[in-house]
């Protein structure tokens, strides 16, 4: 049911669009049909370099992804279960945390060019974040009578990891790596449109800056499908994830 009232939406929102410059509401130049749109995007699924600009993304969203995913969960788990470590670089966090991943760009133009890699410095800086803030809330969340009883049975630190942080923490984590990939997404674009670094961000700025505005909405529209799809995969391997967790089981047995 759920699917289907979003698929209504979707298709209202594609009508509205394409309603809104037939009727001379807005400026068919500057907002074409949805009709014109989806047909200058079949015309893109033909072109060789619509799909090298596809993979040029692809590979930077997922690598600055699972590079963000790497270093927020194991620094995460490692300073928050180190109260010491902890409280001596809270200050630190909170203060680079909020600087914004696009701040950067001067730095890592001047850096790197307009390469692949200053856009991955960017995409693994705004992920990081996500994931590191959500890991050490997890391991905050540790129940002190869980905690106690394994200092009772003298666990060593990995035993402790493995049976009492990763379980309590691995909620957060999922959510972190969820929002996440969705940042991680936002800021390959944006670099790609703001730096020129390959991909589908530097076929919007050529398609805006040539006046082919059908082309640039049809590349936008595929940026917006792989950020539906990246929120279905996530929540499909949360729900596997966290498939023991009481919240998971509530909303499985939800009917939809």
């Amino acid at each position: 049911m759920k699917v289907l009232l979003g698929l209504a939406g979707l298709v209202g929102f594609g009508v509205l669009l394409e309603i809104a410059p037939r009727a001379g509401l807005v400026s068919a130049r500057y907002a074409p049909p949805t009709s014109d749109i989806l047909a200058t995007l079949g015309e893109q699924l033909r072109r060789d370099e619509f799909w090298v600009a596809v993979l040029d993304t692809l590979r930077t969203w997922l690598l600055g992804l699972v590079i963000a995913i790497a270093l927020g969960v194991v620094l995460g788990v490692f300073i928050g279960s180190v109260p010491v470590l902890r409280a001596a670089t809270a200050s630190t966090i909170e203060f680079l945390r909020p600087i914004p991943s696009v701040a950067l760009i001067p730095l890592v133009v001047v850096l790197y060019g307009s390469t692949i890699e200053a856009t991955l410095i960017l995409v693994v800086y705004a992920a990081f974040w996500q994931v590191l803030i959500q890991t050490l809330a997890g391991v905050a969340d540790i129940d002190p009578v869980a905690a106690d009883t394994a200092r009772s049975y003298h666990l060593n630190r990995w035993a402790r990891i493995r049976w009492l942080i990763w379980p309590t923490a691995l909620p957060y984590v999922v959510t972190g790596i969820r929002l996440a990939a969705t940042v991680a997404l936002i800021l390959t674009i944006t670099g790609e449109l703001v730096i020129g670094s390959p991909g589908l961000g530097q076929e919007i700025a050529g398609a805006r800056t040539s006046g082919a505005v059908p082309m640039m909405y049809a590349l936008i529209v595929v940026t917006g499908l792989f950020g539906v799809a990246a929120n279905v995969l996530t929540r499909a391997a949360e729900r596997r994830a966290l498939a023991w967790h009481p919240s998971v089981r509530l909303e499985v047995q939800v009917p939809a």
